[in-house]
């Protein structure tokens, strides 16, 4: 490739010959850059089609990029997941995963808390040098961080109640290296107009783990997937008032057939209902013999409504759980 390159740019940027500078064209290109394709004099009819085949500078800039990106040292990296099955069922409009820096949290977390509702943060907030999120977030919305007196009081009640076998002996009325280290973990962002209650939740008693709200819409979790997913699942109570009644509804149908056989009649369906706010997914299903069809949505009736016809266009049946029907031998 990148020979091919050093050709395509030594063949365009090459001076031209004496006849061509003796031309009248020739000498209105002089002035031109050497590297410019347009700037070039035309000739007979084959010349001209030679010339409309160099490629342009953005193709030849695109093509140095490439070659560039496919050699250079890797020091950085990203994923980028695309796709309804990974989303789930769920309103869920977005995923992103960013490092332990200050300048991307605070962009983040000030971009989503002004585009959506409801804002989950994973991570962070431990006690090692590394753990910035409840400063950066503080940051981010001009808070202060200050010591939340409860989240002390429960930290220091569940850990002395509750020693866990790994973790050192704390004294807790000593200033200490361990002292301050747990102690990061309840200075929280603070906005003293707010009510303390309205910004930190303690969901389940069992925990010293408070979720912090910030900007009322930003709910800082820890980042151990246990923690997070218990005390997320413990704000439920604390969310469904705020729902509106506009929970998601979502219908399995299992498949015999390939993706490649059912993908017409999915993409006709799929053209046909997305404007009643339907969305028609496949998901093959790996070293299995069926594969799971998906309407999801948040009118419930409307799905039902359409269950017959899909089931019949893919011969196939209705479930509940993925791999409800799979039998002894399934396997592919």
């Amino acid at each position: 490739m990148s020979q091919r390159l050093t050709h395509i740019l030594r063949h365009v940027s090459a001076p031209t010959s004496p006849f061509l500078r003796a031309s009248a064209s020739a000498s209105a290109s002089a002035s031109a850059s050497p590297f410019s394709v347009s700037a070039r004099p035309s000739f007979a009819s084959a010349r001209n089609s030679l010339t409309a085949a160099r490629p342009t500078l953005s193709a030849m800039a695109e093509l140095s990029t490439a070659a560039r990106n496919h050699s250079k040292p890797i020091h950085t990296a990203a994923c980028l997941i695309i796709g309804d099955e990974v989303l789930g069922g769920k309103s869920l409009k977005r995923v992103e995963v960013i490092e332990d820096d200050e300048s991307q949290i605070i962009e983040a977390v000030r971009r989503m808390s002004n585009t959506y509702d409801f804002v989950v943060t994973s991570g962070g907030i431990g006690p090692t040098h590394d753990d910035i999120t409840y400063p950066s977030i503080a940051k981010a919305f001009g808070l202060e961080i200050k010591l939340y007196d409860e989240a002390y009081r429960r930290m220091r009640e569940i850990s002395i109640a509750r020693p866990r076998p790994n973790q050192p002996v704390v004294d807790w009325d000593v200033d200490s290296p361990a002292l301050r280290a747990r102690l990061r973990m309840v200075e929280l962002p603070t906005d003293p107009a707010i009510p303390a209650a309205t910004q930190f939740v303690f969901p389940r008693e069992d925990l010293w783990v408070p979720v912090c709200v910030v900007n009322g819409n930003v709910h800082i979790l820890p980042g151990v997937p246990r923690l997070f997913e218990m005390l997320l699942d413990s704000l439920t109570p604390l969310l469904l008032p705020r729902l509106e009644g506009r929970q998601i509804a979502r219908v399995l149908i299992s498949t015999p057939l390939p993706e490649s056989v059912v993908a017409p009649y999915l993409t006709a369906l799929a053209a046909r209902v997305e404007p009643q706010g339907v969305k028609v997914g496949s998901y093959p299903r790996w070293e299995r013999k069926r594969n799971t069809v998906t309407l999801v949505g948040k009118d419930a009736a409307l799905l039902e409504s359409l269950v017959a016809e899909v089931v019949d266009n893919v011969q196939g049946r209705r479930i509940t759980v993925e791999g409800e029907d799979d039998e002894p031998g399934d396997e592919t």
